[in-house]
């Protein structure tokens, strides 16, 4: 078993410890919120390993209506081989990564989670991490799966554009609205229930990577304990990423009204 120490930057070490991770009862279990879109590659693998953490947790998949079955596959496997602890929520069309996310939110909430988590369904984002995750929370009210403190580090296998604009955004992000956490980009992520109630979810406007800048800021600007844990963020094995220039360049000037409108 492991436990962290936090330090003043607000990033984990981990050390030896025996204390327990989160209560295994009905009444208090982690809702994993994955975003997809064409992703019926990685879906079936991605749920074994979730749901052999031995973590008291469900999975809510938001599917955009995957040309590719995304969304039917995963009503199978709700159905077939996770009854009871897969749940799918099937939108008409591609509408956003953030509106995904709210619409998760809002849905685990409605169910009683206690704590909740984004992340990819790509595997870019180790699951596995996610015991630490539930380690960390017990001290904090957000975990961060941060790839820019002291131990997380990225694929090697990004091109250097790809870099420049990951950290040139996180750098931006912090100088422009004054945030504190290190990797203002991160879509690693597990929240303390009562943090999502109490944050105005319904003015978020922002998609892309510019609704974890926004969220990022909404949690500082509420005085929440945010501490990052570091990540390897590992590239895409199967399926293709929905990285483009339109989403930077949303991030970029969302950035500015984000600083204007809270």
């Amino acid at each position: 078993m492991f436990s962290l120490s936090f330090s003043g930057s607000g990033s984990a070490t981990i050390g030896a410890d025996v204390s327990p991770i989160i209560p295994e009862t009905e009444d208090k279990f982690i809702m994993v919120v994955v975003p997809t879109y064409n992703e019926a590659e990685n879906l079936p693998s991605l749920l074994k390993v979730l749901f052999g953490l031995g973590l008291n947790l469900r999975v809510l998949i938001v599917d955009d209506n995957s040309p590719d079955g995304t969304g039917q596959l995963a009503n199978q496997l709700a159905v077939d081989d996770y009854p009871g602890k897969l749940e799918v929520l099937k939108r008409p069309g591609k509408m956003g990564l953030g509106s995904a996310y709210i619409t998760g939110f809002k849905h685990a909430l409605s169910r009683g989670a206690s704590f909740i988590v984004e992340m990819d369904a790509d595997f870019s984002h180790d699951p596995k991490v996610l015991k630490e995750f539930a380690r960390v929370i017990k001290k904090a009210d957000v975990t961060v799966g941060s790839r820019y403190v002291a131990g997380g580090s990225i694929d090697e296998r990004w091109k250097l554009i790809r870099r420049i604009i990951s950290k040139g955004g996180s750098i931006y992000a912090r100088a422009v609205l004054r945030l504190k956490v290190q990797d203002t980009t991160a879509g690693f992520k597990m929240f303390r229930a009562e943090v999502l109630r109490k944050l105005p979810l319904e003015k978020v406007r922002s998609n892309g990577y510019a609704f974890q800048v926004e969220m990022a800021y909404l949690c500082q600007k509420n005085g929440f304990k945010v501490v990052e844990v570091p990540i390897h963020f590992s590239d895409r094995e199967l399926g293709k990423s929905k990285m483009s220039a339109k989403i930077a360049l949303e991030a970029a000037w969302r950035v500015w009204q984000i600083k204007f409108r809270y």
